[in-house]
């Protein structure tokens, strides 16, 4: 049921040393294409990296937690800074990066244009999940977001980066995080 592959999925930091055939991935981000978009756009745009790519990847990584590091370790405790910092080293060991992009078009507000990636993410990670697969959202490559975009051939195309995710086989459980309260206010007449 969709409630429970919804309440199932995690943020998956670290993966088995096993490769995700391409048929798979795939079919993951086909199922993030039939996500609602603004006007029927379809405006997202995917990027896949694994292997060598995927690899030489990990220095912009690196460099992403170097701009990062300083917030964080004043925000998390010392035994998870450790593990992210490891994730930022290493993504994980995920064997596939894929890079949202949105497409904006002139006649579709900004804010449209990109929620509309978003929903086809969130698509992504429900497919990911239903097929036993982990995937882990980051917004960390927005950081160095010119340097992705020269790295993966877009720069200068007007594409704009809206997340990397990392996918894999997960080879860990992470709880599941406690869900805040007061987050729905009900509009009566």
């Amino acid at each position: 049921m969709i409630y429970d592959l919804i309440q199932a999925r995690r943020s998956i930091r670290v993966y088995k040393d096993k490769p995700v055939n391409r048929e798979l991935v795939e079919k993951v981000l086909a199922a993030a294409q039939w996500a609602p978009s603004g006007k029927n756009q379809q405006n997202w745009r995917f990027f896949v990296l694994t292997g060598t790519k995927r690899d030489a990847y990990l220095a912009l990584s690196q460099k992403a937690w170097l701009q990062m590091k300083d917030l964080l370790e004043k925000r998390l405790k010392p035994s998870l800074y450790e593990f992210t910092e490891r994730f930022f080293y290493t993504l994980g060991n995920a064997p596939v990066l894929i890079f949202a992009y949105c497409e904006p078009h002139p006649d579709e507000n900004r804010q449209t244009s990109l929620g509309s990636v978003y929903m086809a993410v969130q698509n992504l990670l429900l497919a990911a999940q239903s097929e036993g697969l982990g995937t882990c959202p980051m917004g960390s490559p927005l950081r160095i977001e010119s340097e992705v975009d020269a790295f993966l051939g877009v720069a200068g195309t007007g594409l704009k980066l809206v997340c990397g995710i990392t996918l894999g086989w997960p080879d860990h459980e992470p709880p599941a995080a406690t869900r805040q309260e007061n987050r729905v206010t009900w509009i009566k007449d």
